[in-house]
């Protein structure tokens, strides 16, 4: 089997309703962060991990998504007539940027079943999946360094991170064993289970699984023999433990700073962050920041 993986996977059906009355006519994934719309920073993270074939799994009322990243034909026209060349440069590089084809979920029975109906689109070979919700800042794309990880071991590997334990209920959490890799033994561990969801008291460690995945094509057969588990959904952690049984399963514990922008703080957090690091916003925008009383 390859380990080339060329292909990720953006689950983008969901309706958004913590950002209501915002996502009432548009996508939470197209809410901005400054400038540049959540999924984007997820679709970028991918190219520059050289991943250029995106398949964006959509439900009703997505169509913004489509037309943000096709060639829009007026507008490059309107800006190429007013001689504004780096606002046209800008707009063609978003389109340019990717392969991306679309496959609707019909209805919204979880992050099994909307990672289940791009099967056709990936085929037989090895993929990523990216929640767009996650946005990481990481020097190496977090993509890039899952990517190691499986062109190594060639088994499918999820991304963790820390968490307090008064937040460990909000995430599914992995058991591990330590597995030694690039020198070290606290980046990559060997996945024993998944929970859930779990109260603190059954958490098996402090480990949280992140929405950045690289997978085998197996996962889908173990996708189709899942019962709906948490909420009445076809649960993604569900799917992986079948997968352990035909293979090993790492977890890697990325470098880099992740910000959740599907929680209104974090999503507020991450705005200020990316406000912050930017040349032409940054300095004026820390000054203003001082002169705040807060």
């Amino acid at each position: 089997m390859t380990k080339n993986v060329r292909k990720a996977v953006f689950p983008a059906a969901g309706l958004g309703t913590r950002f209501l009355p915002a996502t009432k006519s548009q996508p939470k994934e197209m809410l901005p962060l400054v400038d540049k719309p959540i999924i984007q920073y997820g679709v970028e993270e991918a190219h520059a991990s050289g991943i250029d074939n995106i398949i964006i799994v959509t439900g009703r009322g997505k169509s913004a998504i489509e037309d943000h990243f096709d060639i829009s034909f007026e507008l490059e026209h309107l800006l190429e007539k007013r001689g504004k060349q780096k606002e046209l440069d800008l707009v063609r590089k978003i389109s340019d940027l990717i392969h991306v084809s679309y496959i609707r979920q019909k209805e919204a029975l979880g992050l099994g079943h909307a990672v289940s109906v791009a099967r056709e689109l990936v085929g037989e070979e090895p993929f990523a999946v990216v929640l767009a919700d996650d946005v990481i800042d990481a020097e190496t794309p977090c993509l890039r360094q899952l990517k190691n990880v499986y062109e190594k071991f060639a088994g499918g590997v999820i991304a963790v991170m820390e968490v307090p334990k008064e937040r460990i209920s909000a995430y599914g959490v992995v058991a591990v064993e330590p597995v030694e890799f690039n020198g070290t033994k606290d980046r990559l561990y060997r996945v024993t289970d998944l929970v859930e969801k779990p109260p603190l008291e059954d958490a098996p460690s402090n480990l949280a699984i992140i929405g950045r995945y690289v997978l085998p094509p197996e996962v889908f057969d173990c996708l189709d023999r899942i019962q709906p588990g948490s909420g009445g959904e076809l649960q993604l952690t569900d799917g992986l433990r079948l997968l352990m049984e035909q293979g090993p399963l790492y977890a890697y514990r990325f470098e880099g700073r992740r910000h959740d922008a599907g929680d209104k703080l974090g999503f507020l957090k991450a705005t200020v962050e990316f406000a912050l690091g930017r040349d032409d916003l940054g300095g004026e925008f820390r000054e203003y920041l001082k002169e705040l009383k807060l």
